[in-house]
């Protein structure tokens, strides 16, 4: 097997113009990694492309939750909340070192969405139809205890609360876990490989398309069986290229943002969905490491889908919510650290505002034979591409492909028994690296970024520390090392946001080693300085763009 490496990408790219597939992805969000994945262990070849880096758009700016979608009860998508709730459960089985079990507080307050009773019963139905564990169910509390779990809440206004588990997680992690699983099954996965055209035979069946490779600007044509449409807020762009054109439902956009705030500013003692005064929504609050991230907004988006960016008017929605939530906190927009902004690939309904649109995924199915995949959540991804591959094998009329296996692959670095085996894990890697010095923090967020592959960054550590005159470049260039080599990591901005979420969660100290890190992918992948300047200047108008409001 040719490694998942950013040195060996010619070798794949030759592999990929030798290949006949039976099934081309276009997308490399979470949703185009899923299907790749669930392809490959089918016994598909699979070819999966992504025109910028994997997780580029949505899959890298979500709520970062694998939550069971409490929200959909009050729109009575009963359906949807049980299929979220079970596979959330699937998911973190598959990848606990990325998907983690976390309490979260709901406050009752007085006109809120939600009263005593009906949170109550709301967070009863809500166990139920997800299957939550027993030790995981709801508890409800009244508001002396809601008071004393977090101080900072307003109080003249808390009738009581309500305690439940939701699953955070890192989108682009799982992204790219996913990926990296798909690559060891066999399939072929590039990212900064754009679709330009689509191919057709005689009778008008697509057969293939044209792409161009952004980094090294060739073009290519590659021929498949079936093609997957899984571009998530692009979908309609790539449908539009067919001949068929958009037919029938299209997407509708809505922006979401979030803010990350030093933790001092707002020191939550865990996780809290709150209520937004004089609005139907709900903002989460979500404490990680030394900061707090507040979020989201759900508002139309008509401008350009490849730059969403944060606003002031984002900037002022999210920090009244909090203020009148938490009123000693008294945030403004000079506590914000850095942004993100995401778009949902919703499928419109006549009628209904951005936040009573529906999560459901739906399959579109051209004359041409394109097929795509719309809407969903974060949370069902592994269910989606299932439901589109079992689509795919039924048009191709193969009997020889196995049924879906995904249920029980563990990703990569996912090989633990339980989230006590994660942590025991971390403390055994924090006894090896105290001859390195390292700290047990920064093995944690190791360990919780790349699970139990964290292993060979602590091995790349030790041959590299005597000689080194900085540890903390020693510990980073590691870290690199092994995105370039086992991630294909291609760019600054691949490492730096989508790998580590270094911009949106550590924007300081990144500005002081985006550099570094710089000169370490030249030596690694060969830049010359002309390439290493451009990579620069990518970086520089990135690390801008998230506090440019």
């Amino acid at each position: 097997m040719i490694p998942f490496s950013a040195n060996k990408r010619e070798e794949l790219i030759d592999t990929m113009l030798e290949t006949s597939f039976d099934l081309i992805v276009i997308g490399g969000g979470i949703t185009g990694a899923g299907i790749a994945l669930d392809a490959s262990t089918r016994g598909l070849r699979t070819l999966l492309l992504e025109k910028n880096d994997f997780a580029w758009g949505t899959s890298s700016r979500s709520t970062k939750l694998i939550h069971g979608g409490l929200r959909y009860l009050k729109q009575f998508e009963f359906g949807l909340v049980h299929e979220v709730g079970v596979e959330r459960a699937i998911v973190h089985k598959n990848a606990p070192h990325v998907v983690i079990p976390e309490k979260m507080l709901l406050p009752i307050i007085e006109d809120g969405s939600l009263g005593k009773t009906l949170s109550s019963i709301g967070l009863w139905v809500y166990d139920r139809l997800a299957n939550v564990d027993v030790d995981e169910r709801r508890k409800m509390i009244d508001k002396e205890d809601v008071e004393t779990l977090e101080p900072l809440l307003r109080k003249d206004i808390l009738l009581g609360g309500g305690l439940y588990y939701e699953y955070r997680t890192d989108d682009a992690r799982l992204t790219i876990e996913n990926i990296k699983s798909a690559h060891e099954n066999g399939a072929i996965c590039l990212n900064h490989m754009e679709v330009t055209q689509f191919t057709y035979r005689d009778n008008g069946y697509i057969n293939g398309l044209h792409v161009k490779d952004t980094l090294n600007n060739q073009n290519y044509v590659i021929r498949s069986r079936r093609i997957v449409n899984a571009t998530g807020p692009w979908v309609d762009t790539l449908r539009s290229k067919d001949p068929e054109g958009i037919v029938g439902k299209k997407l509708r956009l809505t922006k979401g943002v979030h803010l990350v705030i030093d933790r001092k500013k707002l020191p939550l003692t865990q996780s809290i969905y709150f209520d937004v005064k004089n609005d139907s929504r709900m903002v989460f609050a979500i404490p990680r490491g030394n900061i707090t991230y507040i979020g989201t907004t759900d508002t139309v988006y008509d401008k350009l889908i490849d730059t969403p960016t944060t606003n002031r008017e984002d900037i002022d929605y999210i920090l009244e919510a909090t203020n009148y939530m938490f009123p000693s906190a008294k945030l403004n927009a000079s506590d914000v650290q850095s942004t993100w902004a995401g778009l949902r690939p919703l499928i419109h309904q006549d009628g209904k505002s951005p936040s009573e649109l529906s999560r459901k995924d739906e399959i579109f199915y051209a004359k041409s034979g394109l097929i795509s995949i719309a809407g969903g959540k974060l949370t069902g991804y592994r269910k989606m591409a299932e439901r589109v591959m079992n689509f795919v094998c039924k048009t191709i009329r193969d009997t020889s492909f196995s049924p879906c296996k995904t249920k029980d692959i563990c990703l990569t670095g996912g090989d633990f028994e339980s989230a006590d085996a994660v942590e025991n894990y971390i403390q055994k890697c924090s006894g090896e690296c105290k001859q390195v010095h390292m700290e047990e923090h920064y093995i944690r967020q190791l360990v919780y970024r790349y699970g139990s592959n964290t292993d060979r960054i602590i091995h790349r550590i030790f041959e590299n520390y005597q000689e080194a005159t900085n540890k903390e470049h020693c510990y980073l260039e590691a870290e690199l090392w092994y995105c370039m080599e086992h991630e294909m990591t291609l760019t600054l901005c691949d490492f730096a946001i989508r790998r580590t979420g270094r911009l949106y969660f550590d924007r300081p100290q990144l500005e002081k080693n985006y550099e570094f890190m710089a000169n370490c992918m030249a030596e690694h992948i060969g830049w010359d300085e002309k390439r290493k300047l451009i990579e620069l200047e990518a970086f520089k108008t990135e690390f801008k763009a998230v506090m440019n409001f």
